[in-house]
């Protein structure tokens, strides 16, 4: 395949509005995998927007009903749809804005499409007609102790939440979570399952090192090779970390998948050769995603792959276009 000069310029220039979905339970890190492609492609082309803001209800007015807001009739899906329509068209919306810190909602705001749309929160293609407006669609599926492990963390930091008032809302919101939000694994492009690292479970809180699990279909093609890397030198002689890789198939509601599976701590060159291949793809350097980090995780590991993935998605539909 012909390279282009600077992929981001041809991005730039091209009127195609490149949707990324990103499903989960609140808490579940949904924003953390997406990260690497505002990171190589800049605020300029990428932005984001929460399903959150499509709240119908407030935090008080809900728990007067009884409901949460996992429920689809507590969200207005369909506004979210018409809104997704207008970004794909080039449109500038009026957003609803929800404030997690009180649990109402601000004045809606502007928001500009940009070429890049990361569409993240519980519900983002929740319906039949939803899901056909997205590009490329991930389901993040954390173990259920890690994603409440780290759903407590978050609300008591950066909600204000008492500890007790998140247990009574995780025990709440349960059956709704598998009811309304985890369907949309059954068919999203990609599957990250997280669970405590096999080399101790305090790892994920003191080092963030967790056994992390990216599923795909099996591929029919790829764009370029990408190599994964492990020099044998600094295997032996430097690394002080213990790590693990594999790769299995498996049927993740019954679709047979390919997964990579990732624990532990690698040595950084191993990702960096990845991040020198997407310069190679893409024109776009340099990209350093994970500068002055002595060591890589399972979890940077799996941001960079769906950050190439994404990248041949897009790369795919610009070929497209020029046909």
């Amino acid at each position: 395949m012909s390279q282009p000069e600077n992929f981001r310029e041809v991005i730039r220039h091209s009127p195609l509005v490149y949707l990324i979905g990103v499903a989960g339970d609140s808490g579940s890190g949904k924003s953390t995998f997406t990260q690497a492609i505002s990171d190589i492609f800049g605020e300029e082309l990428v932005s984001s927007i929460t399903v959150d803001d499509y709240h119908l209800y407030d935090r008080k007015t809900r728990s007067e009903m009884g409901i949460t807001p996992l429920l689809h009739t507590a969200n207005n899906l369909k506004l979210l749809e018409e809104n997704l329509m207008d970004l794909k068209a080039g449109r500038t919306i009026q957003k609803p804005v929800y404030l997690h810190d009180h649990g109402t909602f601000g004045e809606p705001e502007l928001f500009t499409p940009t070429k890049f749309i990361i569409i993240e929160g519980l519900h983002p293609y929740a319906t039949k007609s939803l899901r056909a407006l997205y590009d490329y669609t991930i389901f993040v599926d954390p173990e259920r102790d890690v994603k409440y492990d780290w759903k407590i963390r978050r609300d008591m930091k950066k909600r204000n939440y008492d500890k007790n008032e998140v247990l009574r809302e995780i025990l709440q919101r349960e059956p709704d979570y598998f009811q309304y939000v985890f369907p949309q694994r059954e068919v999203a492009d990609a599957i990250i399952q997280i669970s405590y690292s096999s080399y101790g479970k305090e790892e994920g809180e003191k080092r963030n090192v967790y056994r992390v699990m990216l599923s795909m279909p099996a591929q029919e093609y790829c764009f370029e090779d990408i190599e994964l890397n492990i020099d044998l030198c600094d295997l032996f002689k430097k690394s002080s970390h213990d790590f693990s890789l594999s790769c299995i198939s498996h049927t993740p509601d019954s679709r047979n998948m390919r997964a990579l599976v990732v624990d532990g701590e690698l040595m950084p060159d191993t990702i960096h050769k990845i991040e020198r291949q997407i310069e190679f793809q893409t024109g776009i350097s340099p990209i350093n995603i994970f500068r002055g980090q002595e060591h890589i995780t399972g979890t940077d590991l799996v941001r960079l792959i769906l950050s190439w993935q994404i990248i041949n998605g897009r790369i795919a539909l610009s070929n497209h276009l020029d046909q």
